[in-house]
């Protein structure tokens, strides 16, 4: 790839254990939209220094796949942060993520590091997107906050595991317990004009995930993370508009435009009352779409 993937049309945002090669392996032929070397969680400390001498040859494997590659650091108050960090930059990162963000102040440090090592290495100014983690429901009160902490923000993740911790309740495979979270997330987030990150489903059955993956398109996502690499076709699939969707929106559409030029402020179609939100949310569908295939068509070829 040339060019980025732009922000509004990254899907799939998984997760890969920092030094399991096997895992790299597996993700580049993922079709995940975004790939994410995590060194947190996923890499024990021991294995850190191993994972951060992979990132170079890892990212440029990964951007040859089609894919976007980023990174997932400790935080910078940690021992390991400043490591990560300064490791990782001279692979040239499309995107940092990094977890446990509670303050705005967290990213403008974030910011200011990035900058800094840009300058050193030569890269473009700015061009290090960031990504913050939202996984306590401190940073979930903030969030607004958080994404407007710098223009490198493209998005902003939500986390299942450790905000359920955070919260004290019972992980579930429905994921009642974050509905709210997962709700006003979006919100926030859509308030502040940056992409939601749906959280991942850390189970490994596929109707499950399919099942979660619906109900956060219903509340309106257009991305989630995952953490298996089989999942990130399934959440693609999901989240692009199929071909009877588009075709259903399209007719509505025509349906719509024929009824204001016969002068009407709406029109019934199949038992259901279209007016101008419905119409207008009709045609984002289907200007979603053309966007999904042209960008995959480029991809492919």
């Amino acid at each position: 790839m040339t060019t980025r993937r732009p922000p509004q049309l990254r899907r799939s945002f998984l997760f890969v254990p920092g030094a399991d090669r096997a895992a790299h392996t597996a993700a580049r032929t993922s079709s995940a939209d975004v790939i994410i070397q995590e060194l947190e969680d996923f890499t024990p400390p021991a294995r850190r220094p191993e994972a951060r001498a992979l990132a170079v040859d890892l990212f440029d494997a990964w951007r040859r796949a089609g894919a976007i590659a980023a990174v997932r650091i400790n935080p910078l108050e940690s021992d390991d942060g400043p490591a990560d960090l300064a490791a990782i930059m001279r692979g040239r990162p499309d995107i940092v993520l990094m977890p446990k963000i509670v303050s705005p102040e967290q990213v403008v440090a974030l910011d200011r590091a990035i900058g800094g090592h840009e300058r050193a290495l030569g890269l473009r100014p700015g061009s290090t997107e960031v990504v913050p983690n939202v996984e306590t429901a401190a940073g979930l009160v903030r969030t607004a906050a958080i994404v407007a902490a710098s223009p490198r923000v493209t998005g902003c993740l939500v986390a299942s595991e450790d905000m359920a911790a955070d919260l004290g309740a019972e992980r579930s495979r429905d994921g009642i317990e974050l509905a709210y979270v997962r709700a006003r997330f979006l919100v926030e987030c859509t308030a502040a004009g940056v992409p939601a990150i749906d959280c991942p489903y850390t189970f490994s059955d596929v109707a499950g995930l399919e099942a979660d993956t619906r109900y956060a398109r219903r509340l309106g996502y257009k991305a989630k993370s995952c953490v298996k690499a089989g999942h990130a076709s399934v959440v693609n699939r999901v989240l692009t508009p199929s071909a009877d969707e588009v075709a259903q929106a399209r007719r509505l559409v025509a349906a719509f435009a024929t009824a204001r030029e016969a002068g009407q402020d709406r029109v019934e179609l199949d038992g259901a009352l279209v007016e101008v939100p419905i119409y207008r949310n009709a045609e984002r569908l289907i200007a979603r779409a053309t966007a999904l295939a042209a960008i995959d068509n480029t991809e492919a070829s």
